[in-house]
């Protein structure tokens, strides 16, 4: 047994970290007739310096560009990873975007014992080896990306409206859930009414920890699309089982892929990223290989498929 375990350990961190995969969904929540919109979700790079096939696996992500960007957080994986994290992004400048933060992208990793997320969610990150947060966010306004951590942004896209509705990180207590209702309104009053009359306008929630709370508030306040990651997946899980941890209070039937969520009388899609990296104190994926998400937004007259 032990020389299995020790088999399984060496392959989650020689192969399957580094098997990366881009998982496609397509979602039926855009008015009908409307063009297709592709959606590159990106989640958990959590990128060191060393880590030159992740950087390559995603400039290639480029080659064939997407419409839009969604970024859900932990970019950051150590604290002189701005330089590769700018190379493995560069092909994808110019491209709309829209980002959110997770804790990792202000506070570097730390020493934790892996075992304990079996137990309920990590402690809140508060303090640890500061990142140059400014830096990141620098290199999102290079890009053209638009920081919507606790803010809302409205983009015309293949002549569809999309309103993004972003929350902070729930796991680091930095979302604004309470006062969503305020500031949305008041966003939602001062936009322009140039497009009354026309197509309706797709709201799509973005957040990087998926806590119930947060799901329901972007649900309650009409997001029909949720974007979401954290979980990684689960990150070590039990082949016919799944994951042991979201390491939030999400279900563990919903640690990855696209669900929807039920709250009151409402239910909006839910695509959860298992992520693309790791924590570089635990370098170790099983059954649960890193993967981007293109997301392509259709008519609701095509259907789910």
């Amino acid at each position: 047994m032990g020389a299995l375990s020790a088999l399984a350990f060496a392959y989650g961190v020689v192969v399957e970290r580094g098997r990366y995969q881009l998982r496609v969904e397509q979602v039926p929540i855009l008015d009908a007739g409307s063009e297709p919109i592709r959606i590159l979700h990106l989640s958990d790079l959590h990128l060191a310096p060393w880590q030159k096939n992740a950087v390559s696996w995603i400039r290639a992500l480029g080659d064939n560009p997407p419409d839009l960007v969604v970024g859900t957080g932990d970019f950051f994986g150590h604290p002189s990873a701005l330089p590769q994290l700018k190379e493995a992004l560069l092909p994808l400048k110019g491209i709309p975007g829209v980002v959110v933060h997770g804790s990792n992208d202000r506070f570097g990793p730390r020493v934790v014992n892996p075992f304990g997320y079996l137990a309920g969610p990590s402690a809140r990150v508060d303090h640890g080896i500061p990142l140059d947060f400014d830096g990141l966010t620098a290199l999102y306004d290079e890009l053209g990306w638009h920081d919507i951590d606790n803010g809302v942004v409205s983009l015309t896209i293949r002549g569809s409206e999309l309103e993004f509705v972003g929350l902070g990180d729930a796991h680091a207590g930095a979302d604004h859930t309470d006062s969503l209702p305020t500031w949305l309104e008041a966003a939602r009053e001062q936009r322009s009414d140039d497009t009354a009359g026309a197509r309706s306008t797709t709201t799509i929630g973005v957040t990087h920890a998926p806590y119930r709370r947060v799901l329901d508030a972007l649900v309650t306040h009409g997001s029909e699309l949720i974007f979401a990651g954290h979980t990684h997946g689960g990150q070590v899980c039990v082949p016919g089982i799944g994951a042991l941890t979201t390491n939030c209070d999400l279900p563990l039937s919903r640690a990855r892929g696209l669900t929807m969520w039920p709250h009151g009388n409402r239910a909006s899609y839910l695509n959860v990223s298992a992520g693309i990296g790791t924590s570089i104190f635990a370098p170790v994926r099983f059954a649960c290989p890193p993967e981007a998400v293109l997301v392509t937004l259709v008519g609701d007259d095509i259907g789910y498929a």
